[in-house]
């Protein structure tokens, strides 16, 4: 068995920090954690096969959440400084035009980083400090930026281009840059192999479902569309984000409601999608709704669904060829009745859903008959393996 190389990874979010120390040559996992609500009174949860230790702490800023995490390896395992610490791969939110491929973080990428900060400046902000601070913790070992955006970055013009007028697009970089890239991209690998093709020979339609969700065409282990866009407010029903909406009603609802910009976007982001039409944001609650009758559960359900196929079918036919459908995140790898709302749609292009398999199974598992012209599978994502491989193909000396 070839040597570990051990990554610290880190994905730091506005009020959280999780890490993971992950084996990037066989993919084994030695330590979990997260420490929660960042700027109070909070909470440290940390697991590794001995079990899990938590402990109430409080952390001013990320520096503090890192240090808590770094003293929980410590005291219960692994010792990072034993492992060896190959890397610290960073998930980064938002990429832009130029960064297609995961970069070693000196000063002048961290720079870059930070005049991104308008494009996400709800993630970017934060990936940052997560990496100032891993940097003061860890000053010689590599830091690998990862971006959520790079995956998309071979998407033809025609799918990138937004018809708005060149400043915009030239000055100011509005584009579809789409999201969740670095799941899409581990998620269309590992399909490939389950249908025993590499991933050149196959095209497959990634349905990245959780409170954020997307779809992503990928042809030949490149994507080529994806539904989320310059933010990840595009695209598909979301826990609380609306989706594809009419471009004009914000300015329609400036002029009936004094709605002014920000109350707009806060809106669409923070209170529309499942939360609006049924009034929760996480689907177990409102699936049991559903059961019982709620016409706002039902209608929900409905919209969330519909717009799923929609972007189906508009996939199979920007790849010509569909080899299979993969669900992943939270909802895709749990939610047995939103993969049979899709599925069962999906006739016109030869689909047959295989309701024992969908019901129950193993976590990774295909969904539909023998006889489905198109194979959908369930096959739970592993970004923080991705994220530790990529450090493996960036720095001199990774074998992966």
């Amino acid at each position: 068995m070839a040597n570990p190389q051990w990554v610290l990874v880190v994905n730091s979010g506005s009020s959280s920090l999780k890490y993971q120390v992950v084996d990037a040559v066989s993919g084994r996992t030695a330590a979990t954690g997260i420490v929660e609500r960042i700027g109070g009174p909070g909470r440290l949860r940390h697991t590794t096969d001995a079990g899990t230790h938590e402990e109430d702490v409080t952390c001013r800023d990320h520096r503090a959440a890192l240090a808590a995490g770094r003293a929980a390896l410590a005291e219960h395992g692994p010792d990072l400084d034993e492992l060896g610490l190959f890397a610290v791969g960073h998930r980064v939110v938002h990429g832009g035009p130029h960064f297609s491929e995961p970069v070693v973080v000196d000063d002048d990428v961290f720079a870059a980083i930070v005049e991104l900060v308008p494009l996400a400046p709800l993630h970017n902000p934060a990936n940052l400090q997560g990496i100032r601070s891993a940097r003061e913790s860890f000053p010689g070992v590599p830091q690998v930026a990862v971006f959520d955006t790079a995956f998309h970055q071979t998407l033809p013009r025609e799918a990138f281009t937004y018809a708005v007028p060149a400043p915009w697009r030239e000055q100011h970089q509005v584009r579809r840059y789409g999201f969740h890239g670095t799941s899409h991209r581990y998620v269309s690998r590992r399909t490939a192999e389950l249908l025993h093709r590499s991933p050149q020979e196959c095209n497959v339609i990634v349905l990245h479902l959780g409170n954020g969700a997307s779809a992503c065409a990928v042809q030949g282990g490149r994507s080529i569309d994806t539904s989320m866009g310059l933010s990840p407010l595009e695209g598909l029903v979301m826990g609380t984000r609306s989706g594809d909406v009419d471009p004009a009603m914000g300015a329609y609802l400036a002029r009936v409601a004094n709605l002014d910009a920000a109350a707009y976007d806060e809106a669409l982001n923070t209170r529309s999608g499942l939360l609006a039409l049924a009034g929760t944001s996480d689907l177990r609650e409102l699936e049991q709704r559903r059961r019982s009758g709620d016409a706002g559960a039902e209608l929900a359900f409905a919209v969330m669904v519909y717009r799923l196929r929609k972007y189906v079918g508009a996939y199979a036919v920007a790849l010509g060829r569909v080899d299979a459908i993969a669900f992943t995140g939270g909802i895709g790898e749990n939610s047995v009745s939103v993969r049979a709302g899709v599925l069962d749609g999906l006739g016109v292009l030869g689909v047959e859903l295989d309701a024992a398999a969908n019901a129950d199974g193993e976590p990774e598992r295909r969904v539909t008959t023998d006889d489905s012209s198109v194979a959908a599978w369930v096959v739970p994502t592993d970004e923080e393996l991705e994220i530790a491989r990529a450090c493996l193909a960036v720095l001199p000396g990774g074998r992966g």
